[in-house]
């Protein structure tokens, strides 16, 4: 079988490594291997698929049906291989047993096309934080994920790079990184965080009804991790006259629904939603820039 990438993972791809590397070239020879490695059945290709990552429907030598995924080393997919190990089914997609090797992961297979997103908006939002909620547990006695100030301090120097040459958004910026100053002097807690969670992470699955997948894993407060779920469907809340009011509500609900503190949920929402809006600009995006940047004015 031709292991073709989607068009939409190339251009991903194409933008965290705007210079090229080889992965793509070396791609159909490694998930060819990978088959014949674990006796699979390959089924097809998933499309659109995912942003980082090759998403191959398999079976396994006894006909159960999982899930194969290749990704480059810089979307650290043997941090995501720890964090799954860690949870081991609790609110994740379950890591198979298979070899180790770097950068391909063997899943159990959910349904990839039926996400939390598919529900109506308010269920959408409970069904998600429930999910999020049993992610939430102590890191592994000395792990190595990245925590959540090491990920962001990276992104604030990105992000200000990137103002010096877009004026308009240095005020956004500097309430970002100011924000995040301010959040990292007492953090609350640390746990073992999802990372990059949102209503189109959760799918539907036969354990249980909602499974979290594709984790970027880091280690630090909920709130972190709370705050990109806040901003989910984003457009609709830009086109909607009341979008401001409702993103303040949809902040004090989900505080109070997850028992996380309110200021410093709104706090890490700006900042990832400016992280975000910045990126888009970049990497030349924007509209998406646009959508993020006018919400993270409203907070």
């Amino acid at each position: 079988m031709a292991f073709e990438p989607p068009q939409r993972l190339v251009r991903a791809l194409g933008e965290t490594a705007p210079d090229g590397d080889d992965w793509l070239e070396k791609l159909p020879e490694a998930a060819h291997q990978a088959v014949a490695l674990r006796e699979l059945t390959v089924e097809r290709v998933q499309v659109p698929g995912g942003r980082s990552s090759l998403v191959v429907l398999v079976r396994r030598a006894d006909g159960t049906p999982a899930v194969l995924k290749l990704a480059p080393r810089r979307f650290r997919p043997e941090s995501e291989r720890g964090a799954l190990a860690h949870w081991g089914g609790m609110g994740a997609v379950q890591l198979l047993d298979d070899p180790q090797v770097e950068g391909v992961l063997l899943l159990e297979r959910l349904h990839p096309d039926v996400s939390v997103r598919s529900l109506p908006e308010a269920k959408a939002l409970l069904e998600a934080a429930g999910t999020l909620r049993r992610l939430w547990v102590e890191p592994p006695a000395g792990h190595s994920f990245e925590s959540v100030a090491e990920r962001t301090g990276r992104q604030a120097e990105a992000m200000r790079a990137t103002a010096s040459g877009f004026g308009e958004v240095a005020v956004l910026v500097d309430a970002a990184v100011g924000a995040r100053a301010e959040l990292l002097v007492a953090p609350p807690e640390e746990r073992l965080l999802h990372g990059t969670f949102r209503q189109s992470k959760v799918l539907a699955g036969e354990r249980m009804p909602w499974l979290a997948v594709g984790p970027d894993p880091v280690v630090g407060e909920c709130a972190f991790d709370l705050a990109r779920l806040v901003r989910d469907r984003v457009e609709d809340l830009i086109a909607s006259p009341s979008g401001a009011a409702i993103t303040r509500r949809r902040v004090k609900r989900l505080a109070e629904s997850l028992e996380v503190d309110q200021e410093r949920l709104r706090g890490w929402t700006l900042f990832r939603a400016v992280e975000s809006g910045v990126r888009a600009l970049r990497v030349g995006r924007p509209r998406d820039a646009e959508l993020l940047l006018e919400f993270a004015g409203w907070l």
